[in-house]
């Protein structure tokens, strides 16, 4: 695989208030942190910050080390037919309990996470393709999968490992209450605070690398003005998802370094397949249309023509992100080099909505979260006055996540913003999560807001899937992204630059993705 980009997200509206006085011990890290955490269910949203929170107390199976796999709960795995893998498991490891590590702990962790109740992104489509896990003997871990799947070590690395004696008998309330909060990794449960931090301590018998802090409070503080605030005047030690305009500010402060690096992460929208009437589509007069204007192609086409992406990246985002044409940056697996960039063309626009029948427009709203991604309320109003010059009149609807991702996981809105993490570092993971067609018995599709559907995108995931030639499989990835691309199932706009910074003396080092660890910062020259 090639050696993909890093990425980033997320921001919105907090007070300064929220961080105490004192200073910080030298064996201390407090980490301020700007994706909101829904659970420390390890296995019943595939959020980022969940995400990010869930790496400190448990483990996977195989790891993702900046997109390159190494062991994890796992020390080696190997293909031994085409629909049937084996994995070796290490012997060192206890739950934080005492208890022993055990293969039953693997094959009842990949049975929970298909259908933890009350799950609203799914791991499921990650294990979508196992059909059974056995445990042969202590040490060893067989999984056959129901077609073949050469990527099935990387999925798993999406996957947490939770231990059956408590798992089994506790509820998702339990983890958030901290009952079941008995891990495997580098630190131990103390306490957690919606909405404000979770605390947590060094596991000293931890079976892999020590992590140099003896307590971390990773701290919850959605507003970038407050991340920064609170850095500079030495309440925290190091932030996550720094805002642009705070950027030139941090770099020349004396007391701060900054840590910028590319990004995987492409903000999308995602315009509504749903037939019929849409509140959120009227025409000009305010009357709801009878059909969905934007299941035409031409339509969508029109709306991806009119977005000027470079003055969004040049104005809004001040060169922190990269134009996109796709989904997946370049020089990633499965980025296609054919797609050519998608031009600022309103006048070709204009000719296209007349085309489908709409010479004069209509009225929509783009729906977007106030809390969650840099810059997305600003994106939006931009893309709405693009949109509005061409004659569709475009309001924004802004709200907090935890409203917007129910209703956007519905289809209620007409155009909704994601910005989609690229975890694996490839293609497929957007394929499995946001562009096939929705199944949840599957457990794909879990992010497909605007329920896209296409036949030719779901054949690709299939044959991708199950494709062991690198070059094939990614030769079935870019046409999926050139289907994508001509069908305009989703309008790319740009991928985010991932900047963290910290106190002077500590560095952050990047592990995956844009999740944001204590184990990613450490001291200078260590």
């Amino acid at each position: 695989m090639k050696r993909p980009l890093l990425s980033t997200l997320t921001v919105a509206l907090a007070s300064a208030t929220m961080f105490g006085s004192g200073a910080t011990s030298a064996q201390t890290l407090n980490l301020a942190f700007a994706d909101p955490l829904s659970s420390l269910d390890p296995q019943l949203n595939n959020y980022a910050g969940d995400r990010s929170v869930d790496l400190h107390f448990w483990d996977l199976l195989v790891e993702n080390h900046d997109n390159v796999l190494a062991p994890g709960l796992a020390t080696s795995w190997k293909a031994i037919g085409n629909d049937t893998w084996e994995f070796k498991l290490r012997r060192d490891v206890k739950w934080q309990d005492g208890t022993p590590f055990t293969a039953n702990d693997v094959i009842y962790s990949y049975q929970r996470a298909r259908s933890v109740p009350g799950t609203v992104a799914t791991f499921a489509g990650y294990l979508r393709t196992i059909s059974s896990v056995t445990a042969p003997d202590p040490d060893t871990l067989i999984i056959k999968t129901n077609i073949p799947t050469p990527d099935l070590p990387l999925n798993l690395t999406s996957v947490h490992i939770v231990s059956k004696h408590v798992g089994e008998k506790s509820s998702s309330e339990d983890y958030n209450a901290g009952r079941a909060m008995v891990g495997s990794g580098p630190y131990k449960f103390v306490s957690y605070t919606p909405g404000d931090r979770v605390v947590m301590t060094r596991n000293d018998a931890y079976w892999g690398p020590k992590p140099i802090w003896d307590k971390v409070n990773y701290r919850y503080v959605s507003n970038a003005a407050a991340r920064t605030a609170a850095l500079l005047s030495g309440d925290v030690d190091a932030i996550d998802k720094v805002s642009v305009s705070d950027l030139p500010r941090l770099r020349q402060s004396p007391k701060v370094s900054v840590f910028a690096y590319p990004g995987l992460r492409v903000m999308l929208l995602q315009p509504s397949f749903h037939p019929g009437p849409n509140p959120y589509i009227t025409d000009n007069a305010g009357k709801p249309l009878p059909n969905n204007p934007l299941l035409d192609v031409r339509v969508r086409r029109a709306l991806s023509l009119a977005i000027n992406r470079p003055a969004i990246t040049d104005r809004i985002l001040q060169g922190a992100a990269t134009v996109a044409n796709q989904w997946m940056p370049a020089k990633t697996f499965g980025y296609n080099p054919d797609v050519k960039d998608i031009p600022d063309d309103p006048a070709q626009a204009k000719k296209l909505l007349a085309e489908a029948g709409f010479p004069d427009g209509f009225q929509l709203t783009l729906s977007v979260p106030n809390d969650r991604y840099p810059q997305a309320p600003e994106t939006a109003q931009a893309v709405a006055q693009f949109w509005t010059r061409i004659g569709v009149k475009t309001k924004v609807e802004v709200m907090p996540w935890a409203t917007y991702a129910s209703r956007a996981n519905k289809n209620e809105f007409a155009v909704s913003m994601i910005a989609w993490g690229n975890g694996t570092g490839e293609a497929s993971y957007a394929l499995v999560n946001v562009l096939c067609t929705v199944d949840a018995k599957k457990g794909i599709g879990a992010s497909n807001w605007g329920r896209y559907s296409n036949p030719a995108v779901d054949h690709a995931l299939d044959a991708a899937t199950a494709e062991f030639d690198p070059a094939k499989r990614e030769a079935i990835l870019r046409q999926a992204v050139k289907v994508v691309s001509d069908d305009v199932g989703v309008i790319p706009l740009y991928h985010y630059e991932n900047v963290w910074a910290a106190k002077k003396g500590l560095k952050v080092t990047p592990a995956v993705s844009d999740r944001t660890t204590a184990m990613m910062v450490t001291r200078s020259g260590s």
